[in-house]
């Protein structure tokens, strides 16, 4: 196929995935467990949903469709399995509102996709931790609905289990690294950086949306599985100092939040690659300045970055990281196509949010 017509493929894909959300919605409102008396928080529920589970780039909701589109036979692709597939990227991006709705609330978010944070929103408040688990139980009604007369049910439900847990996990980590009420620049370590990435984005993100595809298409030797987790845990990794990247250096225009790490104190790529370049002098001066809301200090900071040219060493690394990608998609993508890894690869790298 020509790139322009694996474009069109693609934007087909999106629309058709963006027009079943009406669907979930009814799916997830008016089924036989909402009597009248619970109709005040099923409204709710509504609400939450459209203004939490819409508005982003649908990269892993997508993804789902788009592996489940190359992995599955022929006898797989007709309208019924398209749809499953359709339902399980949603599946994937309820669990993503789920997260970032409490994430939100830990970090003492702003703005999340270019609007107030679901918390911050007038009348919400703290509420918006039910809220959250109301997102998160939504996914296993639509696996249920969907998904429970087929054979690989059970994998997808310890999928998303196992893979919550492990994002649960790794948010743990980000939290206990950067307590806001003291600095201990010891802390920031390359090696728990990575493995704060590792449970907390690449799990969810990247080994998520592929898996689930996988199992859906009969694919569940654990060997497969293991392969396919070397090279998108890998792309995980990436994206999330992608992300450092732009929390700290992006425009908020276009990546629709506004960047908080240096002020929440977070373990980012930024500051371990700061550590490792500072003189005695700056990281003083770092100590000085870094997890405080002052917006001076916040500047400091950055302008420390700078200094450093960090902004030519996240470069750099972005170039070597694909090179290395490459690699391992040549590696370890045996009976899996590689286009899978690929068109994940070329719709994150060079990305500005």
């Amino acid at each position: 196929m020509s790139r322009n017509g694996k474009q069109e493929a693609a934007a087909t894909v999106r629309e058709q995935f963006v027009g079943f959300f009406p669907q979930i919605i009814k799916d997830l409102t008016e089924d036989e467990l909402h009597q009248a008396e619970v109709s005040d928080a099923v409204a709710r529920l509504k609400e939450v949903i459209e203004y939490n589970a819409v508005g982003g780039k649908y990269n892993r909701g997508l993804t789902v469709v788009a592996a489940f589109r190359e992995l599955a036979g022929p006898e797989q692709q007709d309208q019924k399995s398209f749809q499953r597939a359709l339902v399980v990227g949603w599946c994937i991006e309820l669990l993503q509102a789920f997260f970032l709705v409490a994430d939100d609330i830990m970090d003492c978010s702003v703005t999340r996709r270019g609007q107030p944070c679901w918390y911050k929103k007038e009348g919400i408040g703290l509420e918006a931790v039910n809220d959250a688990f109301l997102l998160e139980a939504s996914i296993y009604r639509l696996l249920k609905r969907y998904c429970r007369g087929q054979p690989y049910y059970l994998n997808l439900l310890e999928l998303f289990l196992q893979t919550s847990y492990q994002t649960e996990l790794g948010q743990a980590l980000d939290l206990i690294t950067a307590p806001p009420s003291r600095v201990d620049l010891n802390r920031f370590t390359e090696q728990r950086y990575k493995t704060i990435v590792k449970y907390k984005t690449a799990f969810y993100s990247f080994y998520l949306p592929v898996a689930a595809a996988m199992y859906m298409a009969g694919i569940d030797s654990e060997e497969e599985h293991a392969h396919a987790r070397i090279i998108l845990l890998e792309m995980g990794e990436f994206f999330q100092i992608q992300d450092d990247f732009l929390d700290c250096f992006g425009d908020p225009d276009v990546t629709g939040k506004i960047g908080m790490d240096i002020q929440d104190n977070k373990c980012s790529w930024m500051v371990v690659q700061c550590l490792k370049r500072a003189s005695a002098e700056q990281r003083q001066l770092l100590e000085e300045n870094y997890g405080q809301k002052d917006l001076d200090k916040v500047a400091r900071v950055k302008q420390l970055y700078e200094e450093l040219g960090l902004k030519a060493v996240f470069q750099d690394y972005e170039e070597s990281s694909y090179q290395h990608l490459s690699g391992l998609i040549t590696q370890h993508a045996l009976r899996l196509p590689s286009q899978i890894f690929l068109g994940l690869a070329q719709k994150i790298y060079k990305r500005q949010k």
